[in-house]
Parts: structure tokens; C-alpha cells; sequence
């Protein structure tokens, strides 16, 4: 019983070296942060992206006189900019090894 102990204890202690403990089951379903703060960030990511495109885009076509070209050009920048940052929020950089 005392071999089983030690590789439980050997166990536990290379998890949580490594960062494979379990979150603690909490009120977001034991996601870092809670289901709905993960919803919101990735919410607040496409939209602010999105609203930053359109200004950018809208600002220098006013001031270059361009028509919608920039505004459009940016529009769909801000949607692949807040694509991709959804992206990293789901599909975080390992860490090295």
C-alpha cells in the first residue's frame, strides 16, 4: 500500500509541476474564468475589433476622400483581426518545454 501512496503522491506533485490540476468545479463549469467571462471576452474581442476597423476605415476616408474603399478595406481587417484573437483566447501558446 505504501508503493501505491508514493506514486499518488509522485503523481499529484509532476501535475501540478506541469499545471494539469483540475480547476476547482465552481459556478463557470470549471473553465478559467467562467463560461460566461470567456463568452463576454470573446464577445467584447469581435466587437471592439470590428468597431476600430470601421473608425479607422471611416476616418481616412473622410479625410482622403476615397469613398467606402477604406472603409470597407478596414471593415474587413477589424473582422479578421477580432477572428484571430478569438482564436488565440481558445488556442493558447504552449509554454516551453
Amino acid at each position: 500500500m505504501a508503493d501505491r501512496d508514493d506514486f499518488d503522491r509522485r503523481l499529484q506533485e509532476a501535475r501540478a509541476r506541469q499545471g494539469l490540476e483540475a480547476a476547482p468545479k465552481g459556478r463557470g463549469g470549471g473553465l478559467p474564468g467562467g463560461a460566461w467571462g470567456i463568452g463576454f471576452r470573446v464577445g467584447v474581442e469581435l466587437v471592439s475589433a470590428l468597431a476600430v476597423g470601421l473608425a479607422i476605415g471611416w476616418a481616412l476616408d473622410r479625410w482622403l476622400g476615397t469613398g467606402p474603399w477604406l472603409l470597407m478595406l478596414f471593415v474587413v481587417l477589424g473582422v479578421a483581426a477580432g477572428v484571430l484573437n478569438v482564436y488565440r483566447v481558445f488556442m493558447p501558446r504552449s509554454g516551453p518545454r
